[in-house]
């Protein structure tokens, strides 16, 4: 398809479950690369050395500041990419990269990392540790309508887009932790006791007790998982009124 974009895979500092995901997508990522997408980099999945003009790029992993050659690859990305996307819980908020435990010094072989945001602007955030394969097919069928559809379904790819646009620009959002989470969310009333952020902390500090979450502080790494994955903390009613406008043009990009 001569319409299609160009994507690229750029991984920083770890741990690949993110591009796991990706390719949990199966049918459905052959279908994005058949149909909307060319993958023009990706150190895994693409022979190219340097990294490429390209119109998305999905950025994986947070970066090391004592990494010269880390720290242009992430400024280059940005550079040569009309929309940046920090998919997961490391690329987004430096996740159990940063090590923060107990209000204490990270361990000194980890104080480095730091969320990508830290160092370029990022468009969208795609939370998770890692993000479900739905969540990144989501995204890339909406980043091709939003760069190559009709007007009507670039304004139906901004509103699914403007939560986790919003989520990017979020300064808390890259430095939240689980009592950002009950002073932004829990405290206010908002939360509606799902569980998203006790299943996306990969230390498990948070339980469910009563149907709302509970915090173990000890055990927290200041990750800003839980933050990221709650739909209260970045909520918009305008992918509610669309909810199935947006599901449908989603299954039908996918048949």
């Amino acid at each position: 398809m001569a319409n299609k974009i160009t994507v690229g895979h750029v991984h920083m500092s770890g741990c690949t479950g993110c591009l796991v995901s990706l390719a949990d997508n199966y049918l459905g990522l052959i279908k994005i690369l058949d149909d909307y997408a060319d993958l023009v980099y990706g150190l895994t999945l693409a022979d190219v050395r340097h990294i490429p003009e390209m119109d998305v790029a999905l950025v994986e992993g947070s970066v090391c500041i004592q990494d010269h050659e880390s720290v242009e690859d992430i400024k280059t990305a940005r550079k040569k990419a009309k929309i940046v996307v920090a998919v997961g819980g490391c690329a987004a908020s430096g996740n159990i990269n940063r090590f923060d435990r107990g209000g204490q010094h990270n361990q000194p072989q980890h104080e480095s990392y730091v969320p990508i945001s830290d160092l370029i602007d990022v468009d969208v955030f795609i939370p998770g540790c890692a993000p479900t394969p739905q969540m990144i097919r989501n995204v890339c069928v909406m980043a091709y309508l939003l760069l190559r559809g009709s007007d009507d379904q670039k304004a139906l790819a901004a509103k699914y887009l403007k939560p986790l646009m919003a989520l990017a620009k979020n300064p808390i959002a890259s430095k939240a932790n689980f009592n950002t989470l009950m002073q932004e969310v829990i405290n206010v009333g908002l939360c509606m006791g799902c569980g998203s952020c006790a299943g996306a902390c990969p230390v498990r500090a948070i339980s469910m007790e009563f149907g709302k979450p509970q915090g173990a502080r000890d055990l927290c790494i200041n990750c800003g998982a839980c933050y990221s994955q709650c739909p209260r903390s970045f909520f918009h009613f305008e992918v509610m009124d669309e909810y199935e406008a947006i599901t449908d043009i989603i299954n039908g990009a996918m048949k």
